[in-house]
């Protein structure tokens, strides 16, 4: 087991809660292995490193090797959104003397997961003025932290009866945020006067508070991007320490070691790439999801500085002839859910590497389904390099299903096949995966990015 890769990823999960951090956070470890923005180079060449971000949200490694762009990459490809809670264009708003911020869940959640835990807040405010004030409360010992209530056993007979999906309503995820003392009776002339006086007093009270720490008023809320996500850090679990706890590990195990992979890579024959995406969680959507040009026009700005002139054929030739892994997780084996899965065709924990040939739901709808050739030149690779690995899908057929990003490469024409490791409980609050699969997806992927298939 390779236990600086396991305490870096651990860290890795504690600094990055979001997209923007995970961005921060790789340009900074790119940038020591000498990594350039794009936008500070004119041309480039056999050997140049270069990373291209889009709105701080996605961004791309590019190592230049020796053979021409046209004859394809290697690429990693992964996502750096996980599900939770996000703010909502205005979100506060007081109710008695609670004050509350109200929220819209992303991605797939089970929302009862997300009552009575503690919460942190993660984001940024966008000001008026051009500037960004960056957030991030619940985190040090020292700060608060915030949480979602829910109702107690003795009055919760009417709320048991309704199924888990619908026992806590998207609408009732609103974050405890601050609560003043209660009025004091009074007759009803007096609380009336009252009333006036004291609307919304503990709002405002929250609002001074915003204003003198962050400098932020209530209209600033509106351009603000606020994600709420557990407050704490990843854990080892079991006795044994042989697994880790922590908040975002779909996908962020596998983003972390495809860049750590990358960042090990020095003078390679075909150029090598790794990709970490945004929106997957909500279908790839928008400018900085990979159903858009994202990275098209990314591979365009890489071929406009190392050919003599720039051809749209050129950038068509070099996607259809890339290879790539799209690096993102499994789900685990549960032994305590047994008959939610094909055991046969599992994943499991310690297992390494999952190779899964496709994704999708029930009869395969939105998968990208690997060809056998590239499957088994991976397997070779994979044989050579010692990894261990294991052929698997998410679940039973008729059960349920999900996808990657893996489709929306392979509608250029290049190879791709889904890698990355089992997770027990995925999409909750706190997911579980396994430190062995971590060090093996490490060296997987630094050994697909090595190698050259046809």
């Amino acid at each position: 087991m390779n236990e600086k890769l396991i305490k870096d990823y651990k860290s890795f999960l504690d600094e990055c809660k979001t997209e923007r951090e995970c961005v921060t956070r790789i340009i900074k470890d790119a940038e020591k292995k000498g990594y350039k923005n794009i936008t500070k180079c004119k041309k480039l060449k056999s050997g140049d490193k270069v990373y291209i971000t889009k709105m701080n949200k996605a961004i791309a490694l590019f190592n230049i090797g020796t053979e021409p762009i046209e004859k394809g990459m290697n690429i990693l490809g992964a996502h750096i959104d996980s599900p939770r809670l996000d703010a909502k264009q205005n979100p506060l708003y007081e109710k008695d003397n609670i004050t509350y911020l109200n929220t819209h869940y992303y991605g797939g959640i089970k929302k009862y997961q997300w009552t009575t835990l503690p919460l942190a807040i993660h984001g940024i405010v966008c000001k008026k003025d051009g500037t960004c004030v960056n957030i991030v409360i619940g985190e040090s010992a020292d700060d608060p932290v915030f949480c979602i209530s829910d109702i107690l056993p003795h009055l919760a007979q009417e709320q048991m009866k309704d199924k888990a999906s619908d026992f806590i309503k998207g609408e009732d995820l609103d974050l405890i945020f601050g609560s003043g003392l209660p009025a004091k009776k009074s007759s009803e002339k007096d609380k009336k006067e009252k009333d006036k006086k004291e609307k919304d007093k503990n709002k405002k009270l929250i609002l001074e508070l915003l204003a003198k720490k962050y400098n932020i008023e209530e209209d600033d809320l509106s351009s603000a991007e606020l994600e709420i996500v557990p407050a704490g850090t990843a854990r080892d679990l079991g006795l044994d320490r042989s697994l880790i706890l922590a908040y975002g590990q779909d996908d962020r195990s596998c983003a972390y070691t495809s860049v750590a992979a990358m960042l090990e890579v020095e003078n390679p024959v075909f150029t090598t790439c790794c990709l970490c995406v945004d929106k997957e969680e909500i279908g790839s959507v928008g400018a900085t999801g990979m159903a858009s040009n994202l990275f098209e026009n990314m591979i365009a700005e890489i071929v406009e500085r190392t050919e003599p002139a720039y051809s749209e054929l050129t950038v068509r030739r070099c996607l259809a002839a890339s290879n790539m892994l799209s690096s993102d997780v499994n789900a685990a084996y549960d032994p305590m859910n047994a008959s939610l899965f094909d055991k046969d065709n599992a994943s499991v924990l310690g297992g390494g590497v999952a190779f899964q040939k496709y994704t999708g739901s029930r009869g395969k709808s939105g998968a990208s389904d690997a060809n056998p050739e590239f499957i088994a030149a991976v397997r070779k690779a994979m044989d050579d390099a010692n990894v261990t690995y294991q052929m698997a899908e998410l679940g039973k057929v008729d059960q349920g299903g999900g996808g990657t990003i893996a489709y929306h490469a392979a509608k250029y024409g290049m190879n791709v096949l889904d890698a990355g490791v089992a997770v027990l409980s995925m999409h909750a609050p706190w997911e579980i995966t396994s430190k062995e699969d971590i060090s093996q997806i490490f060296e997987c992927y630094k050994a697909f990015l090595a190698i050259r298939i046809s």
